[in-house]
């Protein structure tokens, strides 16, 4: 303890600005209710200086419970949430906050420049929020106050402590304040373990804090953090503006360029296969595309001289198809004709010539004929009577039906033999009108054949002088591209060089900061250890020598709390613009190590020392027993436990 003291007495020196009476900005209290005009279930009252908020863990717990899950994250965002961060907690955690306290709400009593700000907001349903300055907490917890939005707060702490300029310099969205931004640094996400000085905010907590606060973008985290230094001026602001759209600019031309030369190789490839160059010696771009294009030339020359087939031969060939395939058509339908009339007219001959046996029997019986049905003589029938039938027997038209039957079947024959002699006669016809029919279309076929190689030869001739001076005027753009990529390149250099110079004029800065990091890590590590911070082209570079450089898990938490240290006792003598205010969620003690631990608790006092009172805030959470002179006030603010659930920041298991 004496060592630290000894430490900060040679090597620093805190001095507020004449006139200070304490922080700019402090929480003197945070109370949460569970109903309106209801007794606060708790009430926490805070001070400058060194708070801490402890959860006894394991046989440092009364029954041995367990100290995490008793509210030491929810107490930080809750604060957090006060001083105008968007929420309290992820989402399923404020769902079940919310079922147990529907009407419930957080209260603050903010501390900014000696005037105090009561802060109430909403857990559960309500919506009402409200920033009342030179307002009663217990007064403005009631319904009666009516909502003025935490909007009012953060706009009172941007234009006192922050400054319009400082917002523009942090390089904010428009209509976006930069004080929640300072506050994420200021009251870094547990979850974000102290594993980098520019890591604030997790995606996990559900914090929602706008860019820089959070995303992946650390260049411009570093931005912000040299604007709430005073290290960058409105010059450099906007030259990194600048070089960030110079940037975005030379990607879109490198991709440009990229695409442009991909395509020359591409289209110059092609088009010395296609004009058949394959093989030869050529030479490079762009004397390559004379080559080609004279090549082109001579291929146009040569398709024109290719013989044209007029439109009158063509119709005149595609005529003559027209009536060959005409005379064939009609042969090949009477031929079809015919073969089907064949077959029907010779089985009708062929039923003709079966009923002539029978004519011919009946006329020969017609001298003595014999009844067909009773067999007995018609001579006799006659003469003596037929009791079958009453009408009399014609001889002479029973002959007159045999002769009919024969002219029939002789017309009949007639026909069979006119439709065979014409099938004979068709074959050869058929013959001749198919190879008419061929002959055309052979022909028709070669002029169109001839014509459309013409017409292909021209339009390939044609394509190929296009495609080249496609070729030239791709590889002038791309020539163009590189030119300008070049400029852009040769600006971007030029810009780069001018934040040399920026960064050399700051380091008076960073300098300051290095003379508070130093004697910081020497108060945690001890005499032998030294730090600096730097700020160089790829950020701010904190290092800690002690045997070497450093680069373990412990070393890069160490890094992260000297750091805010540092620039928190900058704040304390208004060199920021930033106030002299932090809040570390339980600190990585199984990395740092106990001894490291507990001499970050004796550095916090001997930092209250340097000055008549605090001029700063500094609160703490954390399950490892802090130094036993520090478990009692006015240091010890609050002690939580896991169980029961009375003990918890709520009062009650959720």
């Amino acid at each position: 303890m004496q060592q630290s003291h000894d430490l900060f007495e040679s090597k620093l020196e805190l001095t507020p600005p004449t006139g200070a009476a304490g922080p700019r900005l402090w929480v003197r209290r945070l109370a949460v209710w569970k109903e309106p005009g209801e007794k606060p279930i708790r009430d926490i009252h805070l001070r400058p200086g060194l708070n801490i908020v402890w959860s006894p863990d394991g046989a440092e717990a009364e029954g041995g419970s367990i100290g995490h899950g008793a509210g030491k994250t929810l107490f930080c965002r809750l604060l957090r949430y006060c001083m105008g961060e968007g929420r309290f907690a992820d989402e399923e955690q404020r769902k079940r906050i919310g079922v147990a306290f529907p009407n419930g709400m957080v209260g603050a009593e903010v501390m900014l420049d000696g005037v105090c700000w009561a802060v109430i907001r909403p857990l559960g349903l309500r919506r009402r929020h409200v920033a009342l300055q030179h307002g009663d907490l217990d007064t403005v917890a009631d319904d009666d106050t009516p909502a003025t939005g935490i909007e009012t707060l953060v706009q009172a702490i941007e234009e006192a402590i922050i400054t319009p300029e400082i917002t523009r310099l942090v390089r904010t969205q428009p209509g976006q304040a930069a004080w929640p931004i300072a506050l994420a640094w200021l009251t870094r996400d547990q979850e974000c373990r102290f594993d980098h000085i520019l890591d604030w905010r997790d995606p996990s907590s559900g914090s929602e804090a706008p860019v820089p606060a959070s995303g992946d973008n650390k260049a411009l985290r570093v931005a912000a953090v040299r604007a709430f230094l005073r290290a960058i001026t409105e010059e450099e602001s906007q030259n990194q503006t600048s070089a960030d759209n110079l940037k975005s600019e030379i990607a879109n031309k490198e991709t440009q360029f990229s695409h442009l030369a991909w395509t020359v190789e591409r289209e110059q490839n092609a088009l010395i296969t296609a004009l058949g160059l394959v093989g030869q010696s050529l030479p490079e771009m762009p004397l390559l595309i004379d080559v080609l294009r004279r090549e082109a030339e001579t291929k146009l020359a040569k398709a024109a001289m290719l013989p044209e087939m007029g439109t009158t031969d063509i119709e005149t060939a595609r005529r003559t198809l027209n009536d060959a395939r005409s005379t064939f058509d009609r042969l090949e339908a009477e031929r079809k004709e015919i073969n089907a009339q064949l077959p029907a007219e010779e089985r009708l001959l062929t039923n003709l010539q079966s009923e002539v046996p029978g004519l011919s029997s009946a006329a020969q019986m017609a001298a003595s004929p014999v009844c067909p049905v009773c067999e007995v003589p018609i001579d006799k029938a006659l003469a003596e009577g037929c009791n079958l039938s009453r009408n009399p027997f014609d001889e002479d038209a029973c002959r007159a039906r045999f002769e009919r039957k024969r002219q029939e079947i002789a017309e009949q024959e007639e026909i069979v033999k006119r439709l065979k002699a014409r099938v004979s006669v068709q074959q050869p016809e058929i013959a001749l009108a198919q190879q008419a029919k061929d002959r055309a279309a052979a022909h028709l076929k070669r002029l169109e054949d001839a014509r459309d190689n013409r017409s292909l030869a021209w339009e390939t001739a044609l394509n190929h002088k296009k495609k080249v001076e496609e070729l030239s005027r791709a590889f002038d753009e791309k020539v163009s591209v590189r030119k300008a990529l070049d400029a852009l390149e040769q600006k971007q250099s030029n810009i780069k060089g001018k934040f040399e110079k920026f960064r050399s004029n700051q380091a008076a800065v960073f300098t300051e900061v290095t003379e508070r990091f130093d004697p910081i890590v020497r108060a945690l590590l001890g005499p032998s250890a030294s730090g600096e911070v730097k700020l160089t082209g790829k950020g701010l570079e904190p290092k800690i020598i002690d045997g070497g450089d450093r680069k373990t898990a412990a070393i890069e938490s160490l890094k992260v709390l000297a750091f805010d240290l540092a620039c928190m006792c900058l704040s304390v003598e208004g060199k920021t613009r930033i106030p002299a205010f932090l809040l570390h969620d339980s600190p990585r003690e199984a990395d740092l190590g106990l001894t490291i631990y507990h001499a970050l608790f004796l550095l916090i006092q001997a930092l209250e020392e340097t000055t008549e009172q605090p001029h700063f805030q500094y609160i703490i959470t954390t399950t490892t027993q802090p130094p036993q002179d520090q478990l009692v006030e006015p240091w010890l603010r609050l002690t939580l436990r896991g169980s029961p659930g009375e003990e918890r920041l709520l009062g009650q298991n959720l």
